[in-house]
């Protein structure tokens, strides 16, 4: 039997409304990718060179913690992969979860929101930190009916 799994990671709460969207319209299971240490609103301040966020995405080999595992990968087929762009690809803390599981014979499908950004660089750098996975091409999903796009891709 196949099952779905939506995976997210949401630094304000923009990305987890869509990705419950996209469980609810998919009959998913939803999986919040939390970081071991929460960001703060500080950790999160783009516009510092210095906060957490900026340090985090200046260097290519951080893997930030996460504070849980999916109770079994291993039963789930297709993956929805949620997050917000940071810096114009995916943060590092989806690239943790990437490389936390065996995607060979998974199916992986991003979705991203973003204030000005695409998700064309977040899904190049993916397919290289997570070769191993059926890619399928992802969406920006600001201001789009996330339940509907969803269903369609599915």
């Amino acid at each position: 039997m196949k099952k779905t799994l939506v995976a997210f990671f949401s630094a304000s709460g923009v990305t987890a409304r869509a990705a419950r969207a996209i469980a609810e319209a998919t009959g998913a299971d939803l999986f919040e990718i939390e970081p071991a240490e929460y960001y703060t609103a500080a950790d999160l301040d783009w516009t510092s060179k210095r906060s957490r966020s900026s340090l985090e995405m200046e260097d290519e080999a951080c893997r930030p913690a996460i504070a849980d595992a999916v109770a079994d990968m291993d039963a789930y087929d297709t993956v929805f992969l949620g997050f917000p762009i940071w810096w114009y690809v995916e943060p590092r803390i989806v690239d943790t979860f990437l490389e936390a599981y065996d995607f060979a014979g998974k199916t992986v499908i991003p979705f991203a929101t973003s204030g000005s950004s695409g998700i064309g660089g977040a899904e190049r750098r993916m397919h290289t930190v997570c070769p191993a996975a059926a890619w399928k091409p992802g969406a920006l999903l600001n201001g789009v009916d996330a339940a509907a796009w969803a269903r369609h891709v599915s």
